[in-house]
């Protein structure tokens, strides 16, 4: 118990100048067992305070900590609950019961003694004990000697006593004296200074005349010896009494006097010391120079030395005094002067710097406003750099005022919080105009258009147009108005060396996606990522530099993202921070998004329209768009997730994966909606062609990037689409046969598979050549049944025939496939008439296979192998049907190889 004493002593009382005088280990009856200690302390300071104070010890156990405290005044009864038995309970009555079990009685009857004792001695109303023995409240309690660690605090018995010695009241005639001794002093409430040192001079005085009354004392007490000798003869006794009590009354009244002279001139040192402004400081506050570096320096020294003085503890009395309320009103009018003339100076810094950085805007941008400028020339429209100007010298000046508004912002809230509006209005509306003025540079290079001369000849001149924004800025209190930005909406214009527009199944807009070539999307792509390269330092510098200005935290926040911010002119914060407290650090993350969000307002808007722009001139920039957007999300949530740039490239993101999938559903819907013509064969469908084009860019865009998952799905939808409608093509063809339609379209799918290999569509690719295989042996089948017609008619009977369950050698019984029926119809058939059939099959492939595809000699081949086939599978019947008739087919294999050889190399 001794440690824990001295730990809590240490830890807890020592630093709030209380005393710890009894300790008892408690918990709460009739709950569960949650052990507290209840501690009686008493304060070091005059007048002084009795508590009953609850300690706990934390959470985690590794230090206590102060839970409750009553004042022992507020005590009406101590109920024991036994006087005649050991009973570890007792009650304490505050303003409610509270019901204690101590860990053992011992500890509960110290405790109680030692309450006891401090009633007696230190309170007027006495507390009632209940059920408490008479012995018990006798005693002196042994943990008024134990409860304060040596060398800390003297014990209760013996420090109180002393300090009550020690201490005094004055009584009247003290007091009317003292007012006496200020009233003949001049200075004595006006110059404080001059006042101490006269007192100083008089105690020095006492001192002597002290030093000399102890001195003359001693000779009388030497003559009083003698005359007590004398005195006992002659009955003097009753008179040296009356002289040794003048004497004794003489020395007490020199001590008091001095113990008060030295008193006053101690607390007198302390409001000097404390409650006096340098006049150079003053000086500094009241006329300082805010605009150069070292009158910033000493305006800042001046104003950390002015908040010092004004948040002194004064001692108990200091308030009262005239001579300290005048005091404290003068620092309270020189912190209003100087507050609105901080306010004053920034606010003109704020405008001084808009007005710079709006001039060098349109020094930047002016030539394109000139009338008679050629508004079409190429050279022009490129000469302008794809920038956003740096801010950093317009934040390096103000920066120097960050110490300064630190102090507005403890001091006086309301005018700090006018600043930030202020600023935010004048910052915001620069940034607006550097921002549309950047991106339709950015629109100019993608298109290669400006507007008409026409447009920018209305133009306000520089000149005017900055006064005018100037006094704007003045009039309004730092809502700004004016015009918004020179330049329009961009019209989009095709090239003339680019072909006709087609049907294709990405035609979006104006302009077909296959009349751009490489070029010109690599040119996009650059000039996307340049417009997100230039927009993400410009945001992380900004919102660095608010955060040092206006002394807010940045640190990460738990991650999310804000989906509605609250403006700051009549939001919640403004309303609930206003009386010059400072914010949390949560409102403080808080702001910091919301004046982000107020400044680059319009950075989501020009990104959503130049995200539309790309995506009319051409929906293959999407693809680049998802993958740019995408990576440079994730670069800004790795730094911080809660960020108003992680957030406004979150939203746009969202605008361009819409946009992605609204490309891709086009496609799918374009697809369905293909018209083949009726008088020309289909050949490669287009958006079979468009469907390899989609795939062979998304493949060298998508190599290594963050979002191949929605290219995947992206592959997925499309193959399927492209399939089924290959197939709803071929079904509706009437210039082609159906096969040539699957063979040819699949054929190529595959192919670009194959070449692409691209691994979410390898079920794809394989479905993809075994159409093509099926189709084309399908079609060779098919085409080899017209020039032999009849021949083919003939053996497909018999193979009926043998089918039916006739033997193969009775097969030539039958009437319609005897012998001489078979030699009649291979007689229509000779190498001539052979070679003429394959000719004009030759011509009739050749009319239903496309160019592109060229696959002629590949179905040639392979109709070629067929015919070979069916004459080895004619004369096998033969054999076994017309055993031993000696009929042949008048042509052979090598007949048939030389009329495909030379019919091929004819055409």
């Amino acid at each position: 118990m001794t440690a824990i004493k001295h730990a809590l002593q240490r830890d807890i009382f020592t630093p709030n100048d209380e005393r710890l005088l009894s300790i008892v280990n408690v918990c709460k009856a009739g709950k569960k067992k949650k052990n507290c200690f209840l501690c009686a302390t008493v304060t070091t300071e005059r007048p002084v305070q009795v508590k009953v104070v609850k300690v706990k010890k934390s959470d985690k156990g590794d230090f206590y900590k102060r839970q409750a405290a009553w004042a022992l005044r507020d005590l009406a009864v101590v109920d024991a609950k036994d006087a005649a038995k050991e009973n570890p309970e007792f009650d304490l009555h505050f303003e409610k019961i509270y019901k204690w079990v101590a860990s053992s009685t011992a500890e509960k009857n110290a405790f109680i003694s030692c309450i006891w004792k401090l009633n007696q001695r230190y309170l007027r109303k006495k507390i009632d004990f209940v059920n408490v023995s008479s012995q018990l409240l006798e005693e002196l309690p042994k943990v008024t000697e134990e409860s304060v660690p040596s060398g800390e605090n003297q014990s209760v018995t013996g420090g109180d006593e002393e300090a009550v010695d020690e201490y005094q009241e004055l009584n009247a005639r003290e007091e009317q004296d003292i007012e006496i001794m200020m009233g003949g002093c001049e200075c004595a409430i006006s110059n404080a200074e001059a006042f101490a040192e006269k007192l100083s001079r008089e105690l020095q005085v006492l001192d002597g005349a002290n030093i000399q009354s102890i001195m003359a004392s001693e000779k009388q007490v030497n003559t009083l010896m003698k005359l007590l000798d004398e005195a006992l003869d002659e009955e003097m006794l009753q008179s040296v009494k009356e002289q040794m009590d003048q004497i004794s009354e003489s020395n007490h009244l020199i001590h008091l006097s001095n113990t008060n002279n030295v008193k006053l001139l101690s607390e007198i040192e302390f409001l000097v010391n404390h409650l006096d402004l340098a006049k150079g400081h003053i000086k500094a506050l009241q006329e300082g120079d805010l605009a150069s570096s070292r009158g910033i320096e000493a305006c800042t020294n001046a104003a950390d030395a002015l908040l010092q003085c004004m948040n002194v503890a004064l001692r108990p009395g200091h308030d009262l005094l005239l001579a300290v309320k005048q005091q404290q009103q003068r620092f309270s009018d020189l912190r209003e002067h100087f507050a609105r003339r901080l306010a004053s100076h920034l606010n003109n810094v704020f405008v001084q710097q808009f007005t710079q950085a709006l001039l060098q805007l349109y020094n930047r941008s002016y030539f394109l406003s000139v009338p008679g400028h050629d508004q079409s020339s190429t050279l022009a429209q490129h000469s302008i750099e794809l920038t956003l100007p740096n801010h950093h010298p317009f934040h390096r000046d103000l920066l120097r005022y960050a110490k300064l508004m630190e102090w507005l912002k403890s001091t006086d809230y309301g005018k700090y919080e006018g600043l930030t509006k202020n600023y935010m209005d004048y910052i915001s509306r620069l940034y607006e105009r550097e921002i549309k003025d950047f991106f339709e540079v950015a629109k100019i290079k993608m298109t290669g258009t400006t507007k008409e001369s026409k447009k920018f000849a209305t133009l306000p001149r520089k000149e005017s147009a900055v006064k005018q924004e100037t006094e704007s800025l003045h009039g309004s209190s730092g809502k700004l108005t004016g015009s918004t930005s020179s330049l329009n909406k961009l019209s989009v214009q095709s090239s003339g060396n680019r072909r006709s527009q087609s049907s294709s199944l990405l035609d979006m807009g104006n302009m077909s996606a296959s009349d751009l070539d490489v070029a010109d999307r690599t040119k996009f792509d650059k000039i996307f990522e340049q417009v997100l390269s230039e927009l993400e330092p410009l945001c992380l510098a900004e919102q660095d530099f608010i955060g040092k200005l206006f002394k807010l935290q940045q640190h990460p926040s738990v991650p999310g993202m804000m989906t509605e911010a609250e403006d700051l002119d009549g939001g919640t914060l403004s309303r609930q921070h206003n009386s010059g407290t400072p914010l949390p650090v949560s409102s403080e993350k808080d702001m910091i998004r919301q004046m982000m969000i107020k400044i680059f307002r319009c950075i989501e808007p020009e990104l959503n329209n130049l995200i539309a722009l790309g995506d009319k001139i051409d929906s293959f920039n999407s693809l680049y768009m998802l993958v740019k957007m995408s990576h440079h999300v994730w670069t800004a949530q790795n730094v911080d997730p809660a960020s108003f740039l992680s957030t406004t490239l979150g939203n746009v993101l969202v605008t361009v994966k819409r946009n992605f999938d609204k490309c891709i559903s086009n496609q799918i819907r374009q697809m369905e909606e293909v018209k083949i013509s009726k008088k020309s064969k289909v050949g490669i469908l287009p958006f079979v062609a468009e469907f390899e084009e989609f795939a062979g860019l998304a493949e060298s865009i998508f190599k290594n990037a963050e979002r191949r998952g929605d290219l995947d799905k992206a592959y997925t939808k499309l193959i399927r689409g492209v399939f089924v409608n290959v197939e709803k093509v071929a079904n509706e063809s009437q210039k082609t046969p159906r096969d040539v339609v699957m063979m040819e379209n699949f054929h190529h799918i595959f192919a670009t598979l194959s070449r692409l290999k691209i691994s979410c569509l390898e079920a794809e690719k394989k479905e993809a050549k075994q159409k093509y295989t099926d189709h084309l042996q399908s079609y060779v089948i098919y085409s080899l049944g017209q020039p032999l017609e009849k021949l083919n008619h003939f053996f497909e009977g018999v193979e009926a025939r043998v089918a039916q369950g006739i033997r193969e050698e009775e097969v030539s019984y039958q009437l319609a496939f005897n012998k001489q029926e078979l030699r009649k119809v291979i007689r229509e058939y000779p190498g001539k008439e052979v070679k003429k059939g394959l000719d004009n099959l030759y011509k009739k492939v050749d009319k239903h296979l496309c160019e592109e595809e060229n696959l002629l000699q590949v179905v040639w081949h392979s109709m070629q192998d067929e015919f070979i086939r069916q004459y080895k599978h004619f004369e096998g019947l033969i054999a076994r049907c017309y055993p031993g008739s000696g009929v042949t087919m008048e042509f052979t294999i090598q007949d048939i190889l030389d009329y495909c050889s030379s019919i091929a190399q004819s055409h």
